[in-house]
């Protein structure tokens, strides 16, 4: 898969469900909370890393792969989740990163030249 497809993913993953018969358990607080456990395990990762072990975190193949994996499952359930409220998750990033942007100007001092 070369372009991101929120969509596409949506829709295979509410058939993964389906076909299991999970729907009744893909509730917003539910799926929020799956959201959450797999997020830990992500940071459990890198937990007792120093900053410098965990820059390096994907040159191991195993450790790479524990990434990855927990990587997928954060965005499986958030897309899950977004899915089951009606969120459309590009479109509120977009809207959140353009927030930001304002809340947080870059400071004069870094639009200046050094040699000034």
């Amino acid at each position: 898969m070369t372009e991101l497809d929120v969509q596409g993913l949506q829709r295979r993953l509410a058939e993964f469900a389906t076909a299991r018969g999970w729907e009744p358990y893909h509730t917003p607080k539910n799926l929020a909370v799956a959201l959450s456990v797999e997020a830990s395990e992500l940071v459990e990762i890198f937990q007792w890393l120093t900053p410098e072990e965990s820059a390096r975190v994907m040159e191991d193949s195993r450790s790479a792969h524990r990434v990855a994996d927990e990587a997928a499952d954060v965005l499986a359930y958030l897309l899950q989740f977004c899915e089951v409220l009606g969120v459309d998750v590009l479109a509120a990033l977009a809207a959140k990163i353009d927030r930001n942007e304002h809340r947080f100007p870059v400071p004069e001092s870094k639009n200046r030249h050094s040699s000034e």
